[in-house]
């Protein structure tokens, strides 16, 4: 299929976009999971441009796209598998993490969790890290969503 200014090659789990610009070709790929659970909406599970990997926020869903539970941990925990799933199609692991975002609705009661969940997925030198406290996320019921860019192998 062809694209204004460029072309685009499919092969399983990576959609790859080239650009033509001045003085150069820019790829993009577009990396996604079987199922894909944002493609309805749109988004990219994540982009791997520049030497770079950028998932998309991951929120405590498992694979049919449903919430795994109320708990904050539970879905933290998912939230993490699915930011592995994500890396791993794109050739990466959580150790390849430089920079996280981390996204939750009640920071009192989420902070103490968050560090236990870092300290569980991600490993010394940690990543550098955004907390922030949102008044909500895309579905009510979630509690916690989590982006990442980390280091294309």
């Amino acid at each position: 299929m062809d694209c204004e200014g460029g072309s685009v090659m499919s092969t399983p789990g990576v959609v790859e976009a080239v650009a033509e610009e001045a003085g150069g070709v820019r790829g993009i790929q577009r990396i996604a999971t079987t199922p894909d659970w944002y493609e309805p909406y749109r988004i990219s599970q994540a982009i791997k441009a520049g030497g770079l990997i950028h998932v998309s926020g991951q929120a405590g869903i498992d694979e049919r796209g449903r919430t795994v539970s109320d708990d904050f941990s539970a879905q933290g925990r998912q939230a993490f598998r699915n930011v592995e799933r994500v890396l791993a199609e794109a050739g990466a692991s959580l150790a390849d993490v430089v920079k996280v975002g981390i996204f939750v609705t009640d920071m009192a009661a989420a902070l103490p969790h968050v560090i236990t969940l870092r300290e569980e997925f991600l490993s010394q030198p940690y990543p550098a890290d955004t907390l922030l406290e949102v008044s909500s996320l895309a579905q009510p019921e979630w509690r916690i969503e989590v982006e990442v860019t980390a280091l294309a192998r």
